[in-house]
């Protein structure tokens, strides 16, 4: 195994995460016997992303937003003008049924509760309820404070991302705030917490203009896993700065996990491979 160190850096009250690799130390293969036992690892584990298989992804979606709901995938796009909910057809990528948020708003992540599919927006702090399979609105909008950026369910709430290191459990009836889980990589808060997902009672993460989700333990906030997208960002080859990965999607009926990007042509089935190297 290849090992590397993965510097990452935290600048302060500003939350701005700026990540790099550096050249792994170079080692004897077997130590003089009179050498002291090499002290244990430290930092967060970082683990490779193993594609399993590949499907279509429309190159034109500004992913903002991916789950599995009743087995069906759906997806949410962001952009002013070009917002949309959609229901996708896994094998083709084809967009099955799709309902437009209005120009003045920018689509954010989506959560799946019971037989409804509530979506966010960006700045504005207005979500919807929409009927599922159909995608119909339902209800009144709800309301809430600070930006939305991702959401996923834990089975009892929604979470929800705005950006900081701070995700909210959220009452998915009223909308209304439950508690809060403060996000720690190696001691120190986490910032640009985006799309979410659930999986394996852990919150998957991906933190924005990163190649990198982040694997949260939801009891104590602490990240005890990154698993690294790099390989399939360079797959892709995406010129647009903004074509970055975001997107998780778990099929639980069929132990599936899925991530794409902001203007991807390709939706990946990954599974999280072997460690391939430390968070400091």
């Amino acid at each position: 195994m290849v090992k590397l160190t993965l510097v990452v850096g935290l600048i302060g009250a500003l939350g701005a995460s700026a990540w790099h690799v550096a050249a792994p130390t170079p080692q004897a293969s077997v130590p003089p016997p009179s050498a002291a036992a090499p002290p244990p690892e430290t930092g967060t584990p970082v683990y490779a992303a193993n594609v399993v298989a590949r499907f279509p992804h429309d190159r034109d979606a500004f992913t903002e937003g991916l789950l599995f709901c009743n087995g069906t995938l759906y997806e949410s796009t962001g952009k002013e003008g070009a917002s949309d909910i959609r229901r996708v057809d896994l094998a083709t990528g084809k967009v099955l049924a799709r309902a437009r948020l209005t120009p003045d708003l920018f689509g954010e992540g989506i959560g799946c509760w019971k037989n409804s599919l509530l979506s966010l927006t960006w700045k504005t702090g207005i979500g919807f309820r929409w009927t599922l399979p159909t995608l119909k609105r339902v209800g009144a909008p709800f309301h809430y404070t600070g930006e939305g950026w991702g959401m996923t369910s834990d089975g009892g709430s929604l979470l929800l991302s705005d950006g900081t290191p701070t995700l909210r459990r959220i009452d998915p009836a009223g909308f209304t705030e439950r508690g809060r889980i403060a996000v720690t990589l190696n001691g120190r808060p986490l910032a640009k917490l985006n799309e979410l997902e659930f999986v394996g009672g852990r919150i998957l993460a991906n933190v924005w203009m990163t190649g990198f989700i982040a694997r949260i333990d939801p009891a104590s906030g602490r990240v005890d896993g990154l698993i690294d997208l790099r390989p399939l960002i360079a797959e892709v080859q995406a010129s647009d700065p903004d074509a970055v990965p975001n997107g998780i999607a778990y099929d639980a009926a069929h132990d599936r996990l899925f991530v794409t990007g902001k203007y991807w042509p390709t939706l990946f089935e990954i599974k999280i491979g072997e460690e391939v190297g430390r968070a400091n």
